[in-house]
């Protein structure tokens, strides 16, 4: 049976493919595109996808994070190449930082606050379990926009409407 850490390794591994083929289409001229006046420029959802690895290692590394001290401050990406060499670089990153965990110390309490306000606590399981869905979640946010833009998306569990008329 496969340990939780092997797991996570391994799915981190297979999301970063389909991640690594949406931000390689973020256009360059359409960063500050954004499909609702509530909506982030897909310059900011883009980068919070790359960044989004971090938040394993976080999980992994911290016991906590806490905006009032550690402001969230990704990388300041602005093009596809730099998307792409950011996540990267976070995904191994993150990689490394779950060669090094053991699932012992996966139901340890990891916190997300500003300040005194607690914004989440959860053991470390749920921690990395909540960032992959993050990223999963902001993905497929990204395919919106995309689309929006009249970009073919591709598949990434399977292939793509845009794929199967090709």
């Amino acid at each position: 049976m496969m340990t939780f850490i092997e797991v996570f390794q391994n799915e981190l591994a297979e999301e970063a493919i389909g991640t690594r083929k949406m931000l390689a289409l973020v256009p360059a001229d359409q960063l500050d595109f954004k499909p609702h006046p509530k909506s982030m420029m897909m310059k900011d959802l883009a980068t919070h996808i790359a960044d989004l690895p971090t938040w394993i290692s976080l999980g992994l590394t911290t016991d906590e994070l806490d905006f009032a001290t550690s402001p969230y401050n990704p990388q300041d990406c602005n093009n596809a190449d730099d998307l792409l060499n950011y996540f990267n670089n976070n995904v191994a990153t993150a990689q490394a930082d779950l060669a090094q965990a053991n699932d012992g110390m996966m139901g340890e309490d990891w916190t997300l606050r500003n300040g005194e306000m607690v914004l989440a606590k959860h053991n470390r399981l749920e921690t990395l379990r909540h960032a992959y869905s993050q990223m999963v979640h902001h993905r497929a946010q990204l395919g919106v926009y995309l689309r929006l833009l009249n970009i073919p998306i591709p598949g990434v569990y399977g292939p793509s409407a845009d794929e199967m008329q090709g």
